[in-house]
């Protein structure tokens, strides 16, 4: 038997007292009170932090990578969405996500994903009907039915939907939600169907009203959207309801830190420390019965040694038992991986990418979607088109870029529109990654830098490339054309390189790579591109 010595951070009593926790084999055994007051010269012991939604595949890490990686933070448990894998391979992809993540010492909670493919209006690699999300649920490794993002269909009551909804109501697993900016009488329809989460509101008072609803609001701060400041004031007053998350977190983001430093931030504003752990630590563990060990005799010894309750820095993560990181070093080992893909198009030329006026422009004007830096949604905009004789072209000076979406299933015409925010001057850069049907997506300044950045991507088989006049790099993604099986902190150091060389040529977005990979997201408004065509997220349609 292990006895560790600290200063307990009971969040339940709201108590913090000086003791020893007697772990026997995966179990604490006992908790003995030393003192009633603090050491500081101990280590603070809390449960360990859960991740309550994230798609694992955005760190373009394969799971067994990213809790070496989180494992350093703190972090013990994910509550996963595998929707991004089983976009390109369906089911396959899914129990790949499972069996990859069960060979290490990590409570990974997946999901049965509910919108595969996510919408009519692009293609996809895979489907997962009603059936499939039936038979998924059977699963013991699949704890809940992933976020529903077609909200209309739950509210217009389509009966693949209804299914989808009552397979999981009959298994006894939670819903997940997804409902940017769904206010009033539709929202009251969405959530009573069951839908009992949300994570991507915009604005404190969208997310009052959820709350009164009775819908748990996860305070969501990835790579790209970050929802933390508008909406963190509400753990004062809801600390029962109020979940952390990451949603989408690229390596160099997971290289820096995870749930921990949300609850830092917390602190910072004036947050209850009780309440912003119950949030890291707790709530999630209550609404999706996971099976993380929460400080009590009898649990599984899953739990955190902080250095202090300011800066959440932390000197030791166990896991059943296990110590699996200290001192910023993980001890889990990395592991061979056997991947798993579905690529089939043929590399293109500059020529293949050219935008006719006819098919572009609108009353002679030129649809510009807006990308907007740290958020999902955009903006719909419209700008006299820069014209070669009858061709719509780039124009870098009012920073208008070509944006492409290839389909990486099969052969088809490139879709072609325009995008304003990207910043590149002289450039391109293209990725694999494309929610949710994960085609390839390039933004860039004429058709051949486009062209050479898609087919680095399509000669890997998967990854993020960038192309300037000096330069270029990519990151090969070979798992799913989503994912490396390279070991997490070098893929940090590669993708950190790739960034950098972006901003180089000139963009100004914090996360152009994670950006770029939700230009083609149509479930979230407001102009987006498919491999379709430009589609209007706020009339569901496409626009040409």
């Amino acid at each position: 038997m292990e006895s560790i010595s600290g200063n307990i951070v009971d969040i339940q009593s709201e108590k913090i007292f000086q003791g020893l926790i007697h772990v026997d084999g995966d179990l604490i055994n006992s908790i003995e009170i030393v003192s009633e007051n603090t050491d500081p010269a101990l280590p603070y012991i809390i449960p360990g932090f859960t991740d309550s939604h994230v798609h694992i595949e955005s760190s373009m890490l394969v799971p067994s990578e990213f809790a070496r990686l989180a494992v350093v933070h703190g972090t013990v448990a994910t509550v996963s969405d595998p929707h991004e894998i089983a976009n390109v391979c369906g089911q396959e992809g899914v129990r790949f996500m499972i069996d990859n993540g069960a060979q290490v010492n990590f409570k990974f909670c997946f999901g049965a994903p509910s919108c595969v493919p996510a919408t009519a209006f692009e293609t996809s690699g895979a489907a997962i009907d009603a059936a499939g999300v039936h038979e998924l649920l059977k699963l013991r490794e699949i704890s809940y039915l992933s976020e529903m993002m077609n909200f209309p269909g739950v509210i217009n009551e389509d009966p693949e939907v209804v299914a989808k909804i009552a397979a999981a109501k009959a298994a006894g697993k939670p819903v997940d939600g997804h409902a940017p900016g769904l206010r009033g009488k539709a929202l009251r329809k969405y959530v009573a169907a069951g839908i009992s989460t949300d994570h991507e509101c915009f604005t404190e008072e969208e997310a009052r009203e959820k709350l009164g609803l009775g819908m748990k609001i996860l305070i969501r701060e990835g790579s790209a959207a970050k929802n933390f400041e508008a909406l963190i004031g509400l753990l004062h007053e809801f600390p029962e309801q109020i979940m952390f998350c990451s949603d989408d977190k690229h390596p160099d983001s997971l290289v820096k830190g995870h749930i921990n430093t949300l609850c830092e931030r917390a602190v910072n504003k004036g947050i209850p420390l009780f309440n912003i752990l119950r949030a890291a630590c707790i709530n999630p563990v209550v609404h999706y019965g996971l099976s993380n060990g929460l400080l009590r005799p009898g649990d599984q010894a899953d739990f955190v040694l902080l250095k202090d309750l300011k800066f959440f820095r932390v000197t030791a993560t166990y896991i059943r038992g296990i110590c699996v990181a200290r001192d910023g070093a993980s001890r889990i080992k990395k592991l061979p991986v056997a991947a798993i893909n579905h690529f089939k198009c043929q590399t293109i030329k500059g020529e293949n990418l050219s935008s006719p006026a006819s098919t572009q422009l609108i009353d002679g004007r030129l649809p510009v979607i807006e990308s907007i830096d740290g958020e999902l949604i955009t903006r719909k905009l419209s700008f006299e088109p820069s014209l070669d004789g009858d061709r719509v072209v780039a124009d870098p000076d009012r920073d208008i870029l070509k944006i492409v979406v290839v389909n990486r299933y099969q052969p088809s015409p490139p879709a072609v529109a325009f995008i304003r925010n990207f910043g590149v001057k002289r450039g391109a850069l293209a990725s694999s990654v494309a929610h949710d049907s994960h085609n390839i997506i390039a933004v860039g300044t004429n058709d051949d830098f486009l062209a050479a950045a898609i087919n680095m991507v399509i000669e890997k088989q998967g990854g993020v490339s960038a192309v300037s006049d000096h330069d270029s790099k990519i990151l090969p993604l070979p798992v799913a054309g989503l994912m490396s099986a390279a070991d997490g902190y070098e893929v940090a150091r590669a993708y950190t390189e790739i960034d950098g060389m972006v901003k180089s040529m000139g963009s100004t977005l914090s996360a152009p790579f994670m950006t770029l990979s939700f230009m083609a997201l149509l479930v979230i408004p407001a102009l987006k591109l498919s491999d379709l065509g430009l589609f209007d997220g706020d009339e569901f349609r496409f626009v040409h």
